[in-house]
Order: structure tokens, then C-alpha cells, then sequence
């Protein structure tokens, strides 16, 4: 029998990671349609998570309850993963998007445990080159490789989402923080709308599919996901995220009639599959250190 906790962190996790994987194909059916450009995209998005998160703080009369309101850091990290998020699906397709934009996060974090002090193990640098080599054999050249500019700005994104990630792991009041996060990034939003206003365009549909991302997918769904995360351990968390890039590309078939190709197929068993060795390395050798010397 499954305790209502148990079953509360279970559909908490899979309503986010198909929110996060949602976010994925939004932005493609906005940006391969043409039914909008990739700054007003990235801005309305953002704006409209704003708005939905205040709107339910202010309706669940939680505005003065939590001692913390985000960070200049986390939020400028948002806004830096939500551009480059945008300007990479320009040119790649759903699934593709999606595989970088998580092996890119995990690899983040990975590396920053390092440079924090954390000794990796054999089998976790093993991992390690096994997932950039899939990341290698992604960008070889040849018919199916994803667009160089493209890659990087995804890349920059993942980097940017795990920093966002490590700034608010452990948070108190997520839906506060997460809120407040986005409402940090108003300034460059707004210069953002400046400074693109002249490429701009939009159509009801591309606006529709922001504001779903932003307020939905976005707002919404980074709120649950940091919940969820008070019910699963670090090794859990990493594990379930590797389903994004699963979810992504079945959601670009169905919904952007995308192919999967050879190339992304063998790309995703390596980079997933290094970071599965990474975390159930680190898992089965910390385990049986504390075994051994109790």
C-alpha cells in the first residue's frame, strides 16, 4: 500500500518531468511554425510565469509567509537558460534540444561537486567520458548533426538551468522562490522587448504557446519539481530527469511530426547512460564505504 506521501512525491515528479519535457516541445511548435520569434518567445514566457506564480501566492494568502524571496543569482541564471533555451530550438529539433539541454545540466552539476571538494570514484570519471562521447559523436559531421550554434546556446542553457538548480536546491519555499526569480528578471525582460522590438513578431498561436510555457510549464512546473525534490533523494532527482529527453522527443513526433534519428538514438544511450554510471556509481560506492566501516 502506497502512503499518501509516497504517492504525493510520485505525482509531483511526473507532472513535472512532463512539464519540463512539455517546455521542450512548446518552444518548437512555436519557433518551427514561425508562429512567433525567439525573443518575444523567451520574454513572454517569462512574464507570464510571473504573473501565474503571484497570482497563486496572492489567492493562497502565502505573500508574507516565507523568509526568503530568490536571488539576483538564481534569477539572472533563469533569464540566461530561458534565451538560450529559446535561440537554440530555432535550429534544433525537440528531441535533440532536450538531450543537450539535460546532459548539459547533469554534467554541470556533476562538475561543480568536483570543484567543490567531492572526490569522483573510477567509475563515475568512466561515466563521465562515456557521456561526452556521446556528445562528441552528436556534433560529428554528417547529414543529421545538429546546428553548431544551436548546440552551443543549448549547452549554455543546460549550464545555466543546473547553476539555477544548485541555487535552489534545499529551498523552503519554492513556489516564493521561484516567483520572486522570475519577477527578477523584469529588467531584462523589458530590455530585451527594446532592443529586439524592430525583429519582432507574433501570432496568436506563438503568444498562446508562451504563456503556456511561462505560466504552465514554467512557473508552475519548477514549483512542483522543487517540491517533489523534498521527497527524493539527490541520486532519484538525477535519475528521473534522464526521462526528459525520452518524453521531449516522443512529444516532437507526435505533436512536430520530427523523425528520430540513428545519430540522436546512439547520442542519448551514451551521454543518459554516462550519467546513469555517474549516479548509481556514486550511489553503490558511498553505500558500501558506509557499510564497511560500520
Amino acid at each position: 500500500m502506497i502512503n499518501n506521501s509516497l504517492l504525493k512525491t510520485i505525482i509531483l515528479t511526473a507532472l513535472a518531468l512532463i512539464a519540463f519535457a512539455a517546455n521542450s516541445v512548446l518552444c518548437r511548435l512555436a519557433l518551427g511554425n514561425d508562429a512567433i520569434d525567439a525573443s518575444s518567445f523567451t520574454w513572454i514566457r517569462l512574464l507570464s510565469g510571473a504573473v501565474v506564480l503571484f497570482v497563486i501566492i496572492a489567492t493562497t494568502g502565502n505573500m508574507t509567509e516565507a523568509s526568503t524571496k530568490g536571488s539576483w543569482t538564481a534569477s539572472c541564471m533563469l533569464f540566461l537558460y530561458a534565451i538560450t533555451f529559446s535561440y537554440a530550438y530555432i535550429s534544433l529539433d525537440t528531441g535533440t534540444g532536450a538531450l543537450i539541454l539535460f546532459g548539459s545540466v547533469q554534467i554541470t552539476m556533476i562538475l561543480w561537486s568536483l570543484i567543490s571538494g567531492t572526490r569522483l570514484h573510477f567509475t563515475e570519471w568512466a561515466g563521465v567520458a562515456i557521456a561526452f562521447v556521446g556528445f562528441v559523436y552528436l556534433i560529428l559531421p554528417g547529414v543529421t548533426t545538429p546546428s553548431t550554434v544551436g548546440f552551443l546556446l543549448m549547452t549554455l542553457a543546460g549550464i545555466s538551468w543546473g547553476i539555477y538548480t544548485l541555487k535552489g536546491r534545499g529551498s523552503k519555499y519554492p513556489l516564493m522562490d521561484t516567483a520572486y526569480n522570475f519577477l527578477r528578471t523584469m529588467p531584462l525582460v523589458i530590455l530585451l522587448a527594446i532592443i529586439t522590438v524592430n525583429n519582432a513578431h507574433y501570432s496568436v498561436e506563438g503568444i498562446l504557446l508562451a504563456m503556456v510555457s511561462g505560466g504552465i510549464t514554467s512557473g508552475i512546473g519548477y514549483t512542483i519539481w522543487f517540491i517533489a525534490l523534498g521527497g527524493l533523494s539527490s541520486t532519484q532527482a538525477a535519475v528521473l530527469q534522464l526521462s526528459v529527453p525520452v518524453i521531449a522527443a516522443t512529444g516532437g513526433v507526435v505533436l512536430v511530426s520530427e523523425a528520430i534519428t540513428f545519430r540522436l538514438v546512439i547520442s542519448a544511450a551514451l551521454v543518459l547512460g554516462g550519467i546513469l554510471v555517474v549516479v548509481l556509481g556514486r550511489t553503490y560506492f558511498v553505500q558500501q564505504g558506509t557499510d564497511m566501516n560500520t
